[in-house]
């Protein structure tokens, strides 16, 4: 073998990095190796192997294999697969939309919005809805944070609480109300059929509805959010996965100051 080539399922392909093709790496720059998993709606045994073969090189992986498979009822069948991906991607054409503030940590935003607001900001988190997840809102409200990063019940320029979780919608809004409050944070987690969808519109629709949507910061948070959904939807921002409460105070503390100028 020379040239930087390589031999992957009789094709031949670089080794080198180049941003504009870029495929999965497995152990060999550009080998294109994948693990995938998938539930089959069809009876456990040989034909539902041949079938998640196929569907895999229809998906574009070459040489497909089934790694390991389970019936998990009747008419069902989970598996497991390996395979090399053909299919590449322009890096250098991405272009993602983000949060747009300056990350600080508790100490400076608490100065922050002392030395430009002057007074607390009243913040009220929830996961609202059916959503019983609170291990994303506690992270960011209670006291002891998460990794490290205190949440934002700790800081001295945030009047934090904490709802907990399946709050509705009106009752999220009522207290909002009942405490003027500058933040809205709403956390969701379960995503089934897209019911985080429909419950976070709702929110925005029912805060339109008693005018209130333009007097809050309204941010949304969870592993499936993004900041682009969260604009789409109607919020201010939208905080995935890796993100703490450093991220969220300083967005909200700047975005506060920015709408006073």
């Amino acid at each position: 073998m020379s040239g930087g080539l390589y031999s992957m399922d009789k094709k031949e392909f670089s080794t080198e990095l180049n941003l504009k093709e870029v495929r999965p790496y497995g152990d060999t720059m550009n080998d294109g190796k994948t693990q995938l998993s998938f539930t089959l709606p069809v009876e456990f045994g040989d034909e539902a192997i041949e079938a998640a073969k196929q569907l895999m090189k229809k998906m574009g992986f070459d040489n497909p294999q089934v790694v390991f498979y389970k019936e998990l009822t009747k008419g069902f069948t989970f598996f497991n697969c390996y395979g090399s991906c053909t299919h590449t991607v322009d890096y250098t054409t991405i272009h993602v939309p983000k949060v747009e503030s300056n990350v600080m940590d508790m100490t400076e935003t608490d100065e922050f919005i002392r030395q430009n607001i002057g007074r607390p900001l009243v913040v009220i988190g929830a996961s609202t809805g059916t959503d019983a997840h609170t291990v994303g809102i506690d992270a960011i409200m209670n006291m002891k944070g998460y990794a490290g990063h205190y949440g934002l019940e700790r800081y001295e320029m945030i009047d934090a609480l904490n709802m907990g979780s399946q709050v509705l919608n009106e009752d999220f809004i009522a207290k909002a109300i009942e405490l003027k409050a500058d933040a809205l944070l709403v956390s969701q987690t379960v995503t089934q059929k897209d019911v985080h969808i429909k419950n976070l519109v709702e929110l925005v629709e029912m805060l339109e509805a008693e005018g209130l949507r333009d007097k809050v910061i309204l941010c949304c948070g969870g592993p499936r959010l993004s900041h682009e959904l969260a604009k789409e939807l109607g919020y201010d921002a939208g905080f995935g996965m890796n993100t703490y409460a450093d991220d969220v105070a300083s967005f909200m503390a700047q975005e506060f100051v920015k709408r006073k100028k």
